[in-house]
């Protein structure tokens, strides 16, 4: 784990930049300077940096796929142009879900790449946005692995493993332990790394809950939706006495879309076999996402249906461990 030596700094907005305004806290730009400003109060060793701010920030609760595809190009450019390790600034909000998707995007990639923001604005009382920036930029100093990881109140955490548990403490992100086994991927396919192109995905996550109708996934799965992460209960279970629902995924999969199953349990994991009403969803033709976060199974979803993969490719490649999401 060489030390970086020179950093890019990607600003996309967030509260840790954010400033007050007539409706409340809003992004604001300008944050290089300040940023250098108090470089020069701090102690922690960092590498030589550069800036670049992709216009406009935004508040991450407005992030898209056209922000994750932002964010891939400018770190490809950053280190075309010479940079061995990237920072990104990223709002809370959506910060696992860009963590899970980049760590995906980036496959490959022969640098660290490290994302941060704050609960609190940089100069607010009390703030934790420098001991988290400084603190990142100490990290990457010292030698983080390739890969992309989230720093956040001290912590360096697994960039798929991650999940916000917290709308207000500091400690807001965490790795909740969920088993995870499975096989790893041999070798990276060059259709999948982070030189591979992707295009929008019309993606969704939808929880299984008492009620839930037939109609219900036949008006969302008719949308044209090209991916579905299913939220199950328990070990991957679902309603297997709903025999119309059933084949509602049966016919959505035989067009096309690709099924996959998480766990709603906090520490859950998926394994169909347990009992019958998982058996049912994996022959309707949902596959396992194992322990997998749902920001993890959204970003994978999307790394590889963006790719423009074929169904049984994408199915096949979501089975593998392909970063550490799957296997310990």
């Amino acid at each position: 784990m060489p030390a970086v030596q020179k950093l890019l700094v990607l600003y996309t907005g967030g509260t840790i930049g954010m400033q007050a305004s007539a409706s409340g806290l809003a992004p604001a730009s300008g944050f290089e300077a300040r940023l250098r400003a108090q470089q020069t109060e701090q102690r922690e060793q960092v590498p030589t940096w550069v800036f670049r701010e992709l216009l406009p920030p935004i508040d991450s609760a407005n992030m898209s796929q056209a922000n994750w595809l932002a964010m891939v190009a400018a770190i490809r450019q950053g280190i075309q142009d010479g940079c061995d390790g990237v920072l990104v600034l990223h709002g809370t909000d959506t910060l696992a879900y860009s963590a899970a998707a980049l760590s995906f995007l980036l496959l490959g990639l022969p640098a660290p790449v490290v994302l941060t923001g704050s609960m609190l604005p940089a100069g607010a009382e009390n703030s934790d946005a420098w001991p988290n920036l400084f603190g990142a930029m100490q990290a990457l100093h010292d030698g983080v692995v390739a890969g992309v990881h989230l720093y956040f109140n001290g912590a360096l955490m697994h960039g798929a493993r991650v999940s916000k548990l917290s709308s207000d403490a500091f400690d807001a992100f965490q790795v909740v332990p969920r088993l995870r086994q499975g096989e790893r991927l041999a070798e990276l396919p060059a259709h999948i790394d982070f030189r591979q192109s992707r295009q929008a995905v019309n993606l969704l996550a939808l929880p299984l809950v008492p009620g839930l109708r037939a109609s219900h996934l036949r008006a969302l799965l008719d949308s044209g939706v090209q991916g579905l992460v299913l939220e199950c209960y328990g070990s991957g279970t679902g309603p297997s006495d709903n025999a119309e629902l059933l084949d509602v995924l049966r016919e959505a999969h035989g067009r096309g879309v690709v099924l996959a199953a998480i766990s709603q349990c906090a520490r859950g994991h998926v394994e169909f076999g347990v009992y019958a009403a998982g058996s049912q969803l994996a022959s309707a033709g949902l596959i396992s996402a194992g322990g997998m976060t749902r920001e993890a199974a959204l970003g994978k979803l999307f790394a590889l249906l963006g790719a423009g993969l074929a169904q049984d490719e994408v199915e096949r490649l979501f089975s593998l461990d392909l970063c550490g999401e799957r296997v310990e």
